[in-house]
């Protein structure tokens, strides 16, 4: 059967060049013309054209694949990222792959050349990014009309982007600390190479502005990713530092660096919550099975894998270059028993913070705000 999907042929028509122009543009070999590169350029986006396989089979009749690449293995927040990008590719006759940059430039450079050497389809990116990010490799997708779609917002970088609001969900949650009578609160924030740690740090910022609870920047403790990290830091922390000094609460930038710091609490005697709330971000799913259940804000994470899955593959099969997408899901707090009160709160709760609270078996039941705390 016939594929409809553009030939390097119709490439090296409409641009008035031969095919080995084309594959010399495409492939970075031989001597072209700047002009002329341009030129193919235009044309490769404008027909939504990419590269056939090595052995000269069209996109349609290959085999089709995914890639996911993800920051951290160990991080059971992109398991249930996978289990719904894997759903949604499989459905669509896709299989998907998976690696890992463990938060390594270097290593998702590495990974998005090699997955690409491979004739994977697309890519589903959570990217690194800090001050020293070389995004060269990221650019060269564009360049190459490679269709990617990432899970966090890289500025320059025009492409799809599947997220939530991370810095309003960060604002919510200290929202309903605040209403709760905290007015010391520390935020353990999570690795420089995450726009989401930086995104996070700014909405409790945001939330304490809009209140009388003074945040500073030594309210601000660099923890990172891991169990280890927020254990670490809340070691060093909490150790030998006065019970007047301390803080009521602590928003942390995921729930692993929250468990880690619960588990640090408790070697240091200090009560979560009745000496200490602590505030988590992700939901993990092993969160409703641990003795302390902890408050956290829940990402939509099988849905994240969902929808960048379902808009990467409209890139993919798309007669014409689709513009980039940019699609935030909802985030909600949900209240367990790693956060009290410390005075009576408000019946009513602005419409704007939303909270969700979990049944005593946590099935998750939602309920009105009103009911959600006390």
């Amino acid at each position: 059967m016939k594929s409809n999907q553009p030939t390097i042929n119709d490439v090296a028509r409409l641009a008035g060049v031969s095919k080995a122009t084309v594959s010399a543009v495409l492939n970075d070999t031989g001597t072209v013309k700047r002009s002329t590169r341009e030129r193919v350029l235009s044309v490769i986006e404008s027909l939504n054209y990419r590269k056939s396989g090595p052995d000269g089979r069209g996109a349609g009749q290959q085999m089709r694949s995914l890639a996911l690449v993800i920051k951290e293995i160990d991080n059971p927040f992109y398991g249930e990222v996978i289990t719904g990008a894997r759903a949604t590719a499989e459905e669509a006759g896709y299989t998907l792959l998976v690696m890992s940059s463990e938060g390594a430039h270097e290593a998702e450079r590495r990974a998005v050349e090699l997955l690409q050497r491979k004739e994977v389809d697309g890519l589903i990116l959570t990217p690194v990014l800090d001050v020293d990010a070389d995004l060269s490799h990221l650019f060269e997708l564009k360049r190459r009309n490679f269709p990617f779609v990432l899970l966090e917002e890289l500025r320059g970088v025009p492409a799809s982007l599947i997220d939530v609001d991370n810095e309003e969900a960060s604002q919510r949650a200290v929202e309903f600390l605040i209403e709760q009578g905290h007015t010391r609160i520390v935020h353990f924030a999570g690795p420089e190479y995450s726009s989401h740690s930086q995104e996070r740090i700014d909405g409790v910022r945001r939330a304490c502005s809009g209140s009388h609870v003074i945040f500073t920047d030594a309210d601000v403790v660099r923890a990172g990713a891991h169990l280890a990290d927020g254990y670490r830091a809340g070691l060093e922390y909490f150790g030998g530092r006065p019970a007047a000094e301390r803080p009521t609460a602590v928003t942390c930038y995921n729930d692993l660096v929250a468990l880690g710091l619960c588990r640090a609490l408790a070697e240091l005697e200090i009560r979560v919550p009745h000496d200490v709330s602590v505030v988590g971000f992700d939901d993990i799913q092993c969160l409703d099975y641990l003795p302390l259940r902890l408050t956290t804000v829940r990402m939509p994470k099988a849905e994240m894998g969902r929808r960048a899955a379902q808009l990467l593959i409209r890139h993919i099969e798309s007669r014409e270059a689709l513009p980039p997408q940019k699609v935030y899901l909802e985030a909600e707090l949900v209240v367990r028993d790693s956060t009290r009160p410390l005075r009576v709160v408000a019946a009513e709760r602005p419409a704007r913070v939303r909270v969700a609270a979990t049944d005593a078996d946590g099935t998750g039941v939602r309920r009105a705000p009103s009911e959600a705390v006390g």
